[in-house]
């Protein structure tokens, strides 16, 4: 199964850079990686040169001009670039634990999307953090007995785990998600409705669900690592509130804009 990951970024290249060494150090690599950039300026480009020539793994960097937030849109460009069978939506501030991606793969399920947990990077430790601190349980605990990072429980692997299912809409964050693309593509992907922070993974999983998967999880397995950063404007948080209520009302699980932009 050939697996694509969609990182999305805006003007955060330090970070971006980590979750680029988490990737290329994984217990086994991804088939391809696509930045899905919302607009960041020369000096993402410029530092993912030396990233786009792997011998083992495609890289792409894909870029829409600064409109203001727009993953959703992002998204669904890189999705339609990507090659790969199974998609992993990564944010561009979350490091990747060793085993993240032998743990999506194991993960995939027809009929299911994944829904990965993620460890909390405070303030204090974020400048220094990088992907070699995930994989060190000794020093993750000693950061978590600071107070330094939170959702400590996440940080340990448990290969064995048994996933479980759920069917309700809290906890859901694309920072972390896996799911196979033909059925992001029968929803018609994210919708581009939204602009501005908030709700455009939740209305998707809206329409996942309406469409007929599942959702599991599992606490111990494909793990990453949020770095800190400012809170985001929550200025369009009203108007997307609307729209995602919207899908839950409607019987459709397809958006009029979304994915079908670039097919």
């Amino acid at each position: 199964m050939k697996i694509s990951v969609v990182i999305t970024t805006y003007n955060r290249v330090d970070a971006l850079k980590k979750v680029l060494d988490g990737l290329l150090s994984q217990s086994r690599l991804p088939e391809e990686i696509i930045i899905a950039d919302d607009g960041s300026d020369t000096l993402t480009k410029n530092m993912l040169q030396p990233y786009l020539n792997q011998p083992d793994i495609r890289i792409m960097h894909v870029w829409q001009k600064d409109s203001g937030f727009r993953a959703a849109r992002i998204r669904n460009m890189a999705i339609a670039e990507s090659s790969g069978e199974y998609l992993i939506l990564l944010d561009g501030d979350c490091v990747p634990e060793q085993h993240f991606i032998q743990d999506h793969r194991d993960l995939a399920q027809k009929g299911y999307f994944f829904q990965g947990k993620r460890v909390i990077v405070s303030q204090s430790v974020e400048r220094g953090f990088n992907h070699k601190i995930c994989n060190s349980k000794t020093t993750l605990m000693i950061h978590a007995l600071k107070k330094e990072i939170s959702n400590c429980h996440h940080i340990f692997r448990i290969p064995f785990f048994p996933s479980y299912t759920i069917s309700r809409l809290s906890g859901v964050r694309s920072c972390n998600m896996g799911l196979f693309k033909d059925d992001i593509r029968a929803v018609n992907g994210f919708n581009h409705d939204f602009e501005g922070w908030g709700r455009e993974d939740s209305e998707l999983v809206v329409r996942l669900f309406k469409y007929g998967l599942k959702r599991k999880e599992n606490p111990f397995k494909a793990i990453c690592f949020h770095l800190w950063h400012h809170e985001n404007q929550r200025n369009c948080l009203e108007n997307n509130d609307m729209i995602l209520q919207k899908a839950m009302e409607s019987k459709s699980f397809f958006c009029k804009a979304g994915l079908n932009e670039f097919y």
